[in-house]
């Protein structure tokens, strides 16, 4: 007869399934909701078969159910969900993602740490008593987990923390000096002696203190230099050290969903790390340890004065009588501006004019990747119409009309033009080789990067300063009238 316990485990590995499959639906745009659906019910196959073990008191019956806890647990996490998908806007969406990353860091490091201090009055007795069995090594596999949990965990917590408060302009710290790496390499080996030290007593409060003090000001040190250029690629490596923090407190608690979908998390955000890296053409140690465009814009820009001509809705369109090429490119300005539904407006009538009309998407363009992918869909425009960089760049020398809608680093010609700049050496979309540039900002800021723009100086731009939806609607208006 099969036992309970088998098919409480076959149900985890169920739950595996669904995770596989799903981050496999999340390839393709097509099939992200489908693939988003799949891990939900994973993680909802997981939740039940785990109340069933507390249920019955943990895998072999002799742990007494908390059902309070157990409880609010679900209660409270379930009302943070709910309340934070209904209120954050898509604009917010990017430190959502960076503070939902630190959450499941902090929630695996509490678990190692609750584990490791549950279990310490048992391993200073059973320290007292002759090695039965395979103690010594349980007890060496549950150390080590707690310290990678511990050290992985809090690092992603503050380090998530500190790129959300980036994000939302919040963070004015850049915290880059010299000497900051070897300030990371001294607290990284504080937190790795600590975790050593709790190996030869794991109820050691000095240790368990300098583990999680030197995890969390390392998470720190080492976002915070990081410029907001490189965002997408920190959030993106994060993502991958919650699910090795996962993993990790799989060992601890002996649950084989934990570890195979963190291993999953993990491994699926080094892939996407590598390939942010790559659409930057950049190493992945340049990105964390050289520090680009942390420094202000006053610093990577020159102090000439130069002017620039803004231009009116109507002035603009007539750019776009006759055109028989229109590339859009959006930008974190239209998130902001929430302008996606406009342009989607806009498009849909150059089109109806006899105009081809394409978008091109940069791979880090906003604030996370694929952040414009999001927004687009949202606005129900079709998935063919997305290209990316490599399949778009050579359109723009015969492109009538580049239409950009808040970007700014990721058409920004100094990454061509300045080498060793903080955008030097990345790929960036050509927009600068079509007819006629037209692009909606609302001011001469720099990007992220803090590198002033040439391309808002060119006799070929025409500048519309104002709210992005506010003058897409006044673009949409204007074309009409042609």
């Amino acid at each position: 007869m099969i036992s309970i316990e088998y098919i409480l485990q076959l149900g985890y590995l169920v739950a595996a399934a669904l995770f596989i499959f799903g981050i496999k639906g999340l390839g393709s745009p097509r099939t992200a909701v489908r693939g988003n659906h799949l891990g939900a019910i994973g993680m909802l196959v997981a939740v039940v078969v785990t109340v069933i073990m507390i249920q019955r008191g943990g895998p072999d019956g002799s742990q007494p159910t908390q059902w309070g806890w157990v409880v609010i647990g679900l209660a409270a996490g379930a009302l943070v969900g709910a309340v934070m998908a209904k209120r954050v806007e898509m604009t917010g969406m990017p430190e959502m993602v960076a503070l939902l990353n630190g959450f499941g860091g902090a929630a695996s490091a509490l678990v190692g740490l609750s584990e490791l201090l549950r279990l310490g009055p048992e391993i200073l007795i059973w320290d007292k008593l002759e090695a039965v069995g395979d103690y010594h090594l349980w007890r060496t596999v549950l150390v080590v987990a707690v310290g990678a949990t511990s050290l992985i965990g809090w690092v992603t917590l503050t380090g998530s923390v500190v790129a959300m408060l980036k994000l939302a302009g919040k963070w004015s710290w850049s915290l880059s000096f010299g000497g900051v790496n070897l300030l990371k390499a001294a607290l990284l080996a504080v937190a790795v002696v600590s975790s050593g030290m709790l190996l030869k007593d794991p109820t050691q409060v000095l240790w368990i203190s300098l583990l999680i003090g030197s995890s969390a000001l390392l998470g720190v040190i080492f976002v915070a230099p990081i410029g907001g250029a490189d965002m997408p690629v920190v959030i993106s490596f994060l993502n991958s050290l919650s699910g090795l923090a996962a993993t990790a407190t799989g060992f601890v608690v002996n649950n084989n969903a934990l570890i195979i979908s963190g291993a999953l998390v993990g491994a699926a955000g080094l892939i996407l790390t590598a390939i942010m890296c790559k659409a930057m053409n950049r190493s992945f140690l340049d990105v964390m340890f050289k520090a680009y465009g942390a420094s202000s814009a006053a610093s990577s820009s020159s102090d000439e004065k130069r002017s620039v001509r803004g231009y009116e809705a109507d002035e603009a369109a007539l750019a776009f009588d006759g055109a028989r090429l229109v590339i859009i490119v959006p930008g974190y300005g239209m998130a902001v501006s929430q302008a996606q539904h406009a342009v989607r407006e806009l498009a849909e009538e150059l089109e109806a004019k006899g105009t081809d009309v394409r978008y091109a998407i940069h791979p880090v363009a906003g604030r996370m990747p694929g952040h414009m992918n999001v927004l687009l869909a949202e606005a129900n425009v079709p998935y063919d119409k997305l290209y990316a960089l490599d399949d778009i760049n050579s359109a723009f020398s015969e492109c009538d009309v580049a239409l950009i809608v808040g970007a700014n680093d990721t058409i920004n010609p100094a990454a061509h033009t300045d080498p060793g700049g903080p955008l030097g050496g990345m790929p960036i979309l050509d927009v600068e080789n079509a007819r006629t540039t037209i692009i909606v900002k609302r001011s001469l800021s720099p990007g992220y990067a803090g590198v002033d723009n040439d391309l808002f100086y060119r006799t070929s731009t025409m500048m519309l300063f104002g709210d992005g939806k506010k003058k897409i609607v006044e673009l949409l208006a204007s074309v009409k009238e042609l």
